[in-house]
């Protein structure tokens, strides 16, 4: 059962306020051993995880300061939207700093004009500062901006300092992710049952989204933080590529890499449909993916690493002749655009990050050919026993027989 929380505002909020402190002081516990007095965090997800402010406001700038001595984080961002920091986030009223409207979109002044002067008058100047410098939403200006106007502070990178806290799932954030599954299993339900020969890509799309956003009977879909993986044919043969309009034709490979989302968490999912009757050596190929895949699962243990696993699955693979260069597997959780992926570790060749309990993964070790793609994933939670799939998708190449 899914607990209620309320802010200082009387607005509901996803996790208690307890918790969100403790993430908030295993940050500062890593600040310290970084010789960090103030963290600047600019990751849109990071921001989410430690005071649970969620709009879609980051194409403006925002920012999440946490400093050592201060209780809670501050969120400085656009005036109009600190109303939604009042409806999401955990933090009192005088942590929730608005800069005008005057500061949007100005050739004169910048949003970290306001950001450098409000730090000043802190008395935070000469401190050693924590910014996300290979962030998606850090960029070269706002860096700039800050070390000109902050000439006494001494600027870090601490990219990923707060990803790798947030590896490690609570049993509320585990939760989230389990409807989230849910959701991708009806999702890829209703993708397949829609896939016709004759029927577009587009439509097939539009009745993923139609689940994706509307849910189940029982849990409420939302937007995902980026679009589906959807290749057709030839074009199966790339793993990042869109769907069309082209209707679906006979003899052609449909493959879906979708995710299904409850509060920002994430849960992807990847399966391929057979316009017809697939092939015996399509078939085998399929059948080697889940035997991979299944022999990864079988050996996910607390204290694994991600270059284990990945031999695991090399094991399997080269019984049969063949060869993955890249990597099989990353960690998953809240996400915005552009990704679900935490930024952290992978099952790859030479990855040594030991895997933990309650942490969230995607293992998907597809096969890109020269001609076509067989994926096949699974995302699973690490378990004190094994791995706990957070989906349960029938794992094989469906063919388009399975839904008539």
């Amino acid at each position: 059962m899914i607990k209620k929380f309320k802010n200082q505002f009387g607005n509901q909020i996803l996790f208690s306020k307890k918790e969100y402190l403790d993430r908030v002081n295993r940050v500062k516990r890593k600040m310290i051993e970084k010789n960090l007095e103030l963290l600047l965090i600019s990751s849109p997800s990071n921001q989410f995880y430690l005071t649970g402010y969620d709009g879609w406001s980051f194409y403006t700038p925002q920012m999440v300061v946490v400093e050592l001595q201060e209780k809670q984080p501050y969120w400085i961002g656009r005036q109009m939207d600190s109303v939604g920091a009042k409806f999401t986030a955990f933090i009192d009223k005088d942590h929730i700093i608005p800069y005008p409207d005057t500061f949007v979109a100005s050739q004169d002044k910048h949003p970290m004009h306001f950001l450098a002067n409000f730090i000043s008058n802190m008395k935070w100047h000469k401190k050693n500062i924590g910014v996300e410098m290979d962030d998606y939403y850090y960029t070269a200006r706002w860096h700039n901006i800050l070390t000109e106007n902050l000439p006494e502070a001494k600027f870090f990178d601490a990219f990923l300092l707060v990803n790798w806290i947030r590896m490690i799932k609570s049993n509320q954030e585990i939760i989230y992710m389990k409807e989230a599954g849910k959701i991708a299993n009806l999702a890829m339900k209703k993708s397949m049952e829609k896939a016709d020969i004759g029927v577009r890509q587009s439509d097939v799309i539009a009745e993923l989204y139609k689940i994706t956003t509307g849910g189940t009977k029982k849990i409420g879909g939302t937007f995902t933080c980026k679009p589906p993986n959807a290749m057709v044919g030839k074009y199966c043969s790339a793993p990042h590529l869109s769907w069309t309009d082209k209707k679906l034709k006979k003899n052609e490979i449909f493959y879906i890499e979708l995710g299904g989302a409850k509060h920002r968490y994430h849960v992807p999912l990847a399966r391929c449909i057979y316009m017809g009757r697939a092939p015996k050596k399509i078939k085998k190929i399929a059948n080697i993916i889940c035997e991979g895949l299944n022999a990864i699962l079988d050996s996910v243990m607390p204290g694994i690493t991600g270059h284990e696993l990945e031999k695991t699955w090399k094991k399997v693979i080269s019984k049969y002749g063949l060869e993955k260069d890249s990597r099989i597997g990353y960690p998953v959780g809240i996400g915005y655009p552009p990704t679900w992926g935490e930024l952290t570790t992978s099952f790859r060749n030479g990855d040594k990050n030991i895997l933990k309990e309650n942490m969230t993964f995607h293992c998907i070790p597809a096969l890109w050919l020269k001609k076509y793609g067989i994926v096949i994933s699974e995302t699973f939670v690490v378990r004190k026993n094994g791995a706990e799939r957070l989906t349960n998708y029938e794992q094989k190449l469906f063919d388009l027989e399975d839904f008539k």
